[in-house]
Order: C-alpha cells, then sequence, then structure tokens
C-alpha cells in the first residue's frame, strides 16, 4: 500500500485484494483501524470543516469511493484505485472467511438487518440499534457501548456522512473496541434492496450520482448540483 495525497486527502493506495487481506484477518482485540473511504462530496465537506478534516487525517486508512475523483486524479497522473465502501462490503461478505469473523452493523434498522442475515446465512452478523441519534446523547453513547460489547472483529457504519465518521473517532478515542471499523454508508442499504444502486454502466461512466440523484431528488439535489461541484473549484486551485 502506499499513500497519495490529492485534493488535500491522503489516499490509501492498494488493489482490492490487499483489502481482503487485511480486513478478513482483523483481530477484535488488537487497537481498532478506522476505514473511512472518501468521495466528492466527502473531499468539499473536509475543505470547509477542520473537525471533519482531522478525523479523516487520524484515520489509518482513506479508500477512494469515487470514480470522478479517480478521473479528476488521472488528468494530474494520479491513479487512486477506486474501491467504493459498497463493493467492499459486497465483496466482504462474499468471500467465505468473513463466516468467521463476528462483525457489527450499525445503523440499519432490524428489518433491514434480517434481510442481509438472510443473504448470508452462515455469518455471526450483530446488529446495533442506532436510531435517530446525535454526538454526546444518550442513545450516541448506548449505541457506542453495543458496539464495544459485541467484540466484532469487522464494524460497518452506516449511518452517512459525517455521523458514521464522528461516531467512528469517538470509538476509537473511547478504545474499548478492537478490530476495523469501515464507514460505509449506504452499503448494506444497497446489499438488502433497501436502496437501488445505479445499472453498472452509470456506475463505470461515474454517473451513480445521477442515479442517486433521480431516485431521491427532494434529499439529494443540493448534495448533487450545489455542493458537490465545488470539487472542480478545488481542483482548479492545484499547482
Amino acid at each position: 500500500m502506499k499513500t497519495i495525497s490529492f485534493l488535500d486527502v491522503d489516499f490509501s493506495v492498494a488493489p482490492a485484494a490487499h483489502w481482503h487481506e487485511v480486513l478478513l484477518t482483523s483481530d477484535p482485540a488488537a487497537p481498532l483501524r478506522l476505514i473511512v473511504t472518501p468521495n466528492v462530496d466527502h473531499v468539499v465537506r473536509l475543505s470547509e470543516d477542520a473537525g471533519l478534516r482531522a478525523i479523516y487525517a487520524a484515520a489509518d486508512y482513506r479508500i477512494c469511493d469515487s470514480r470522478i475523483l479517480a478521473r479528476l486524479g488521472r488528468m494530474r497522473g494520479i491513479k487512486l484505485m477506486t474501491y467504493p465502501g459498497s463493493d467492499m462490503v459486497r465483496d466482504l461478505l462474499a468471500d467465505p472467511r468473513s463466516a468467521l469473523l463476528p462483525i457489527s452493523v450499525t445503523g440499519p434498522d432490524r428489518a433491514n438487518f434480517e434481510r442481509l442475515c438472510a443473504l448470508f446465512p452462515g455469518h455471526r452478523l450483530i446488529h446495533v440499534p442506532a436510531p435517530i441519534m446525535a454526538p454526546g446523547t444518550e442513545a450516541w453513547d448506548t449505541a457506542l457501548a453495543a458496539v464495544e460489547a459485541s467484540g466484532a472483529a469487522l464494524h460497518l457504519l452506516c449511518l452517512g456522512f459525517p455521523k458514521q465518521e464522528q461516531f467512528a473517532a469517538d470509538l476509537v478515542r473511547r478504545g474499548a473496541a478492537g478490530g476495523h471499523a469501515l464507514c460505509v454508508g449506504a452499503a448494506v442499504d444497497f446489499l438488502t434492496g433497501h436502496q437501488v444502486r445505479a445499472p453498472a454502466l452509470m456506475q463505470m461512466a461515474g454517473l451513480e450520482w445521477l442515479h442517486r440523484l433521480a431516485s431521491n431528488p427532494g434529499r439529494l439535489w443540493r448534495r448533487y448540483l450545489i455542493e458537490g461541484p465545488k470539487v472542480f473549484a478545488l481542483y482548479r486551485k492545484l499547482r
């Protein structure tokens, strides 16, 4: 693995097989290591929020989640080796080795979690309820304690950006959880069909954002039409 700085993010660059080996040999007794998956929205927000920048800088790995970022990188001769978090979770759970690991899942409701269990019946999946909650609240602390009590080697944090990153940072700070924590947004929703992912051709063309916008314009229009394009201004500032 190597680290490449691009748009003020130090991306961790390695092939998918490397991440499989790292994650599928996770030790729940080892200190928790954090993986974040920066995309265009994240990079823009990081440029504006020092607190989030600090969380990303402190993460152990930052794996590129965006084909748009990858294309911008290629224009600078940089290869970021994109591995979307949704693909990573799918591939990890499809690997037989993952059935040997306890895996906590924070974010999906009970019904969606049970759909995930039905897809992977041989896995040791542990549900961590995560109602609507804010950092520092009783519900937040209860969810943190549940992740710690799970004893899991992998922790799938599906709370959305930036809540999942803030939650992960608290887990690291508290020091009671082990293994690896992955901030992977809607990955479980896509696996279970709770949300429909863009067709493969749209994904490869870097148009997954358009599919998501069309699927939920009321919630996502600002992210994709107002905030997201700011990445091009950040790119133009590069020397």
